[in-house]
């Protein structure tokens, strides 16, 4: 069975999704993920495209031991450069070039010609070998790019020393057997085609990412290349979780297979939805909340008969179970660390009594606790934002005939106490508008979500916020039964994301 190499691009690609800032404590912690999903490749960020990237993508280049760890760089010395710094302290660095080769880039973005395109690339390469032994080098817009250019820009790629040569769909421009057509004629055609990997990175604005990347495969791609969910620029970026569970599903037709922890697909897309604050939408493929959900009365039917009348892969392969043990205001701390585990989470002693503290609150509120309400509970509990602010209580008064008000109280990181009202256009616009008067903070609103963590009247909400101010953007969550509290704690969970970027 031939291995498929995954190539996950979430911090990088993922994180240019609009409205998407993760911190360097948030990548570390998708990083880590990665990692225990098995990932070969993280390509941690764009090191020159800031200072704040470089050093994020250094403190993954020196947490990450058992994955590949890459730096993207244009075709430039002072790019490269900042790759070199990135990546030290690195178990396995590689640095990712890139130069555009199609006509549309060469005329109106590069102003060069394909010699020109060729040279600068070449110089690129030979450059970034002086310090890097993997070198990773991408013909952007690959996809609309003369098929004898291709074959001369991978050739020259070969004879440099490259160890993978990619070949992106950068605009998601093509169809599955025109993309699969160029990595068969890349292996006919190319000289020492066999030294490297041959890549495919995918975009999905015509909806068709999963299915051109698997078209890659099956024309002798070794390596896909794409992120948790789908996320990226535009419509996104292949989702590895369909392509790994495609090739799992129809291994022998594809004669293919990914090495991923496919159990640990679940998990690694609710934490890339949480710290993104990119909902998976219920009909996702693979982690949708209905991939595995049949309403139809012919199908529940069939399968009370035989799950694989429609289910062609099941629930656990990729980590999710169904509940065996119910847990209420009376379970104790061993049933709670127990569950906790059973869900894929070991938590240390005081996580787990905060966690614990939170589940028992929460039991006093509902009946019964779903694995939604814990998983909504032990991921808040882990995230280690320093408290600045805390919120500890929220009076609302709201009517219809009435200008909605809101009185907050919140303790600083010094024990002040500071109390405030204000009036709104909706109760949550009068929450937030007590809170900053109350933090003396000028910040603007620039998106707000709810969803539901479980089910039923009494689920729990979780808020999603994203607050800017100057050139700073933050996110802030916040989860509760009840949806006024959850957007209070999102607000200032932000504020204090805030006041630590800004330092």
């Amino acid at each position: 069975m031939r291995k498929i190499y995954i190539f996950d691009t979430t911090l990088r690609d993922g994180e240019q999704s609009p409205g998407v800032n993760l911190n360097t404590r948030e990548k570390l912690e998708i990083a880590y993920q990665l990692e225990k999903l098995g990932v070969d490749r993280i390509e941690a960020g764009f090191p020159a495209a800031s200072p704040g990237d470089l050093a994020s993508v250094n403190a993954v280049a020196r947490a990450i031991k058992q994955s590949t760890v890459i730096g993207l760089s244009r075709s430039r010395v002072q790019d490269i450069d900042a790759v070199r710094e990135a990546l030290k302290g690195a178990a396995d660095p590689c640095i990712h070039l890139f130069l555009a080769t199609s006509p549309i880039h060469r005329k109106y973005k590069l102003k060069m010609e394909k010699e020109q395109v060729l040279e600068t690339a070449q110089a690129a390469i030979r450059y970034a070998r002086k310090y890097f032994s993997k070198v990773e080098f991408s013909c952007e817009d690959a996809g609309r790019t003369e098929i004898e250019f291709l074959c001369e820009m991978t050739e020259m790629a070969i004879s440099e020393g490259v160890s993978v040569v990619n070949i992106p769909d950068t605009v998601g421009f093509l169809y599955p057997h025109e993309y699969g057509n160029i990595f068969k004629t890349l292996k006919e055609k190319v000289p020492n085609i066999e030294k490297i990997q041959l890549s495919a990175h995918c975009h999905d604005d015509l909806g068709m990412a999963t299915a051109n990347s698997l078209a890659a495969i099956l024309g002798g791609a070794d390596q896909i290349e794409g992120t948790v969910n789908g996320i990226g620029e535009r419509a996104g970026n292949t989702a590895i979780e369909e392509v790994a569970m495609a090739l799992e599903t129809r291994s022998e037709f594809f004669g293919a297979k990914t090495s991923l922890a496919l159990s640990e697909i679940s998990r690694t897309s609710r934490l890339v939805s949480r710290l993104t604050g990119m909902v998976v939408p219920g009909n996702k493929a693979i982690v949708g909340a209905n991939a595995f959900a049949h309403e139809s009365g012919i199908h529940q039917d069939g399968m009370l008969k035989e799950k694989t009348t429609y289910e062609i892969m099941s629930p656990e392969t990729i980590g999710l179970k169904e509940s065996k043990l119910v847990l209420g205001k009376h379970s104790g701390r061993h049933a709670f660390r127990e569950k906790l585990i059973d869900l894929g989470y070991t938590l240390d002693e005081e996580r787990l009594n905060l966690a614990f503290a939170k589940f028992k609150e929460l039991a006093d509120k509902k009946k019964d606790v779903s694995d939604g309400d814990l998983l909504a509970i032990v991921e808040e509990r882990l995230i280690d934002t320093p408290e600045f602010f805390s919120l500890e209580t929220i009076y609302v008064s709201y009517g219809n005939e009435m200008i909605p008000s809101a009185k907050v109280r919140i303790v600083t990181v010094d024990g002040d106490v500071l109390e405030r009202e204000a009036e709104g256009n909706g109760s949550v616009d009068a929450l937030y508008n007590a809170i900053d008067k109350a933090v003396g903070e000028e910040v603007t609103l620039s998106d707000y979500s709810i969803k539901s963590v479980s089910h039923g009247k009494d689920a729990q909400g979780e808020v999603h916020v994203v607050l800017t101010q100057n050139e700073i953007s933050v996110q802030g969550r916040g989860v509760s039964t009840d949806i006024l509290e959850a957007s209070a704690r999102a607000y200032v969970d932000a504020l204090n994301r805030l006041i630590e970027t800004r330092g």
